[in-house]
This record gives structure tokens, sequence and C-alpha cells, in this order.
């Protein structure tokens, strides 16, 4: 199992955003049934936040994993100020989501709290700060810090060692390559990765539900997935030569990196197939084809709408 500071975790977690109606309507009995089968199955590592759902994945989340609890590694974050609120929304405060997140997921402690976003407001130092009294109050038990820049990521392991690094990446995301890959491991901090299969495009899916909220993503507008889709023609051969399927690949690839993955889905045969990436080890001629069909910066269409793009760090220019 790799590790995340002194958290030990499956080389593959869960990302639990999608059992809130984020990309379609969700079942939450389905979503339990899930979330067990993946304990089953060797997963330990759970990621949820409080801006999931409003807090419905939290409380959903633990829920599930109640009779379990002590098996698993639990993480959540929270953001000083939802949507993206200016100077006229009061912040809220790390001790206040702590405790609301404890409540919500009915624990005592929570294994890993990350900063979400970091507020351009509120300097990192005193967020990360907060954070890590909360390890010393026994409320939390690491630090991690959700789509930082690099210099964004040393300030804060500065201020309290951060276990955790939690970012996009997967064959279509790749910026992380350039600087903040090698900035956590120069640091010794743990990478998480989050939508390793693009939301679902990496793997075939196509988006059906009208509420789907990647319909207002530009990379699921028509023109960007039918530019998108030839690339993921790579994968489609790469996996038939393979014998995996094209969501395998795509994972494999992702853990070819050393990082964790946190791939979610609300189909307990979705996930099965995803676990079996593990066992998947990928030659060099595949890796090169997909990092040819791939390169950092060539996938058409931003990450986010324009409105959440502005909460992340800017691309870095590739080296």
């Amino acid at each position: 199992m790799p590790d995340l500071g002194t958290l030990s975790v499956s080389r593959l977690g869960f990302g639990a955003m999608g059992l809130s109606n984020t990309y379609g309507q969700a079942d939450d009995a389905a979503s339990i049934a899930t979330i067990h089968r993946a304990i089953d199955l060797g997963v330990t590592l759970f990621d949820t936040a409080t801006g999931y759902g409003e807090g419905h994945n939290e409380r959903l989340l633990g829920e599930a994993i109640r009779a379990r609890r002590d098996e698993l590694v639990i993480a959540s974050k929270f953001v000083h100020r939802p949507n993206g609120g200016g100077a006229e929304v009061a912040p809220v405060q790390p001790r206040a989501a702590v405790d609301a997140s404890l409540k919500r997921l009915g624990v005592e402690r929570i294994d890993l709290y990350y900063l979400h976003r970091v507020d351009p407001l509120i300097a990192i130092e005193e967020s990360i700060g907060e954070l890590g009294r909360l390890v010393e109050a026994g409320k939390i038990g690491a630090v991690g810090v959700s789509e930082a820049t690099a210099d964004g990521i040393r300030r804060a392991h500065a201020t309290y060692p951060l276990t955790a690094l939690q970012s996009e990446y997967s064959l279509w995301t790749r910026d992380v390559e350039v600087e903040i890959l090698p900035t956590v491991r120069e640091l010794g901090i743990g990478f998480v990765a989050y939508s390793p299969l693009g939301r679902g495009f990496l793997a075939g899916a196509e988006v059906t539900d009208p509420n789907d909220r990647r319909l207002i993503h530009p990379r699921f507008l028509p023109e960007a997935v039918a530019a998108n889709s030839q690339r993921r023609a790579t994968i489609e051969q790469v996996a038939k030569r393979v014998g995996a399927s094209v969501a395998q690949v795509s994972l494999a690839w992702v853990l070819s990196k050393n990082v964790v993955p946190i791939p979610g889905t609300r189909h307990i045969e979705h996930l099965e197939a995803n676990w079996a990436a593990n066992d998947l080890v990928l030659d060099a001629e595949s890796l090169v084809a997909l990092e040819a069909a791939f390169p950092r910066g060539a996938t058409t269409g931003a990450r986010y709408p324009s409105e959440a793009l502005k909460l992340v760090p800017p691309e870095p220019v590739a080296a």
C-alpha cells in the first residue's frame, strides 16, 4: 500500500462526490451498496467534502462506513467561502468547518482534512496553521491542500507539514507534471489525483442526464467531445492490445505515476472494473503511445467553466 505521510492507503481510493447528484440523479441506497462493495474489495481511502451536496455527501459516507470506520482513512475538505464568494461573504473558519464535518460524518476524528480551495483573501499560512492546531486538538489526523500553486504548497508546508496535495490529474489534465508533482515529491508530500478518468470521458462515458453538471464544462461541449474523442481512440487501441477496458488503461497510466487516484462511481460494476486496474501494468510502448496522444495542454476545452476556473491555479506553461 502507498503512504500519504503517516497514512497507509489503498493504491486506488474512492472519490464520493458523484454520490450527491453532481453527475445526475443518484440513489442513496445504491450509493451505500457501492461503498460497501468498495470496502470489501480493499479500498481504504474515501474522499468527500463539505461542499458536495451541501453536506449530503458527508452524511451519506458517514452512514455507509459506520460499521467499519476503524478500517478506513476518511478525508474531507472545506472552503472558507462557498462558491467563490468574495469579501462580502463572511469566511467559514476551519474549526467550525471541522466540527460540522465531524457531526455529519458521525466520527470522532477525520483522518485527513484539506483546505479545498485557497482563498485569495486569506493567507494560506493562516488557514493551514489553524488546521494544524486542530490536529493537535485531536479533531483531525493530518492536513492537506487541494489545488494550490507550487509556491502555496511550500508556504503551507512550512507552516504545518502537509500530508497530501490533491489536484486533478489524468491523461487529459497533465499540467501538474510541470511544477506541482516535482514540488510535492521534493517535500515528501503525497499526491492524490482527483478525476483520474477525466470525469468519465477517459472511461468512454457519455453524458445523457440533463441535470449532469458536466454539460456546463467546456470539455463536454459537442465540438470538444469530437476533438478529444480522436485522442481517446489511442486509449481504445491500447486497451484492445492489452485486453483491458479504456477505464482500466486510463487508471493504469495514472497509477504508473506513483500517485493515489480516487475515481468515483455510483455503479458496482464500474467500481469492480476500476479496481482491476490495480493488476494492469502498462508496457513502455503503451505509455509512450498514450502520452503522445495526450501531450500537456493539448486537450480541447478548459477543465472548468469560466467562474470555477478562477478558483484553481492557472495552468503553468509546459516546460
